[in-house]
């Protein structure tokens, strides 16, 4: 006889129960996330017909609530919480990526500030990392033409891998760490960005890659609204000037728009860019490259990190 609470689901409660600060909200929110992704997604970023109805009780409850404002911050209350300190991304390129997801042993990382910049949801913890699964993406399932293919949010670890595989049979499949690096590998062929993503109804920790395009991504198009859903990788992209021929090839290819052309060669415009490594992995002439930048924080290398754990 089946039980009426599946395996993933009891697995993601015990967990929910030995965190601390996760409350009763935060389960509800996570269950109805990780169960619901694409009616929470569609709904988010508009498509979905019931956006509209969740846009206007929304509405209603601010003002009944008498909080008119969205969270945003400002110089006169810097530390107030946004959205986005409980739901982003940190752009990852493609070696720190496939690093990630090929982690042989499990961890726990907590307080990566430096990394993850912002006051919530920035742990990393792998239960059983070799356990990932394919997703059929909810932005771009959310679209009317999507980028394809799909299935490619890599979601990582337990439980998280387990929820989505057993909750969405027919929009997902268990991978090796091989094919998730193969799935990574295509992707950037494509031009698409990859993030790691962190939320705080999701234990408060990474559970997912994804990978972006600004014409699908939720949290791209919201980023370029501006509400800082994404940390830089920690790099900028910068040019060698002898080596670039002004073909275009990478303003064509940054999901940012931070490339443009100057006096017959590329300019990179480093507020705008989030050091990726798309644009360089596009560029046949090798002219442009990818160097730290501390003011932008720390790369997320988890190889490095997992060192200083020894």
């Amino acid at each position: 006889m089946r039980p009426w609470i599946s395996f993933s689901t009891r697995s993601f409660l015990k967990e929910a129960f030995n965190l601390k600060h996760y409350s009763l909200f935060d389960l509800l929110h996570g269950y109805i996330y990780a169960r619901w992704p694409y009616l929470y997604i569609g709904v988010g970023t508009g498509e979905h017909h019931l956006a509209k109805t969740y846009l206007y009780f929304s509405q209603l409850w601010k003002r009944l609530s008498g909080n008119n404002t969205q969270p945003t911050k400002s110089s006169l209350q810097p530390d107030r919480p946004t959205i986005a300190d409980g739901y982003h991304g940190k752009v990852v390129p493609f070696e720190s990526a496939s690093r990630l997801v090929t982690v042989k042993q499990e961890i726990s990382l907590k307080n990566l500030e430096q990394i993850i910049p912002y006051s919530r949801a920035r742990d990393i913890i792998l239960k059983h990392p070799d356990h990932i699964v394919a997703l059929d993406c909810p932005c771009r399932a959310s679209r009317p033409n999507p980028c394809l293919p799909l299935d490619v949010c890599l979601v990582v670890g337990e439980p998280f891998a387990s929820f989505v595989s057993e909750h969405h049979p027919q929009r997902s499949r268990w991978i090796s760490q091989d094919e998730a690096v193969e799935i990574l590998s295509k992707e950037r062929e494509r031009g698409h960005v990859h993030h790691a993503f962190f939320k705080d109804a999701m234990l408060g920790r990474f559970y997912a890659i994804c990978n972006c395009c600004s014409c699908c991504c939720g949290a791209m198009r919201a980023h370029a609204d501006g509400t800082p859903m994404l940390a830089s990788s920690g790099f900028i992209s910068t040019l060698d000037e002898a080596l670039c021929i002004g073909c275009g090839d990478c303003i064509d290819a940054c999901q940012f728009f931070a490339l443009t052309t100057i006096d017959g060669a590329a300019y990179v415009d480093q507020d705008n860019c989030m050091g990726c490594g798309v644009c360089v992995s596009h560029c046949l002439q090798g002219a442009l490259s990818l160097k730290k930048a501390p003011s932008r924080g720390e790369p997320l290398d988890i190889q490095e990190l997992i060192s200083r754990l020894n």
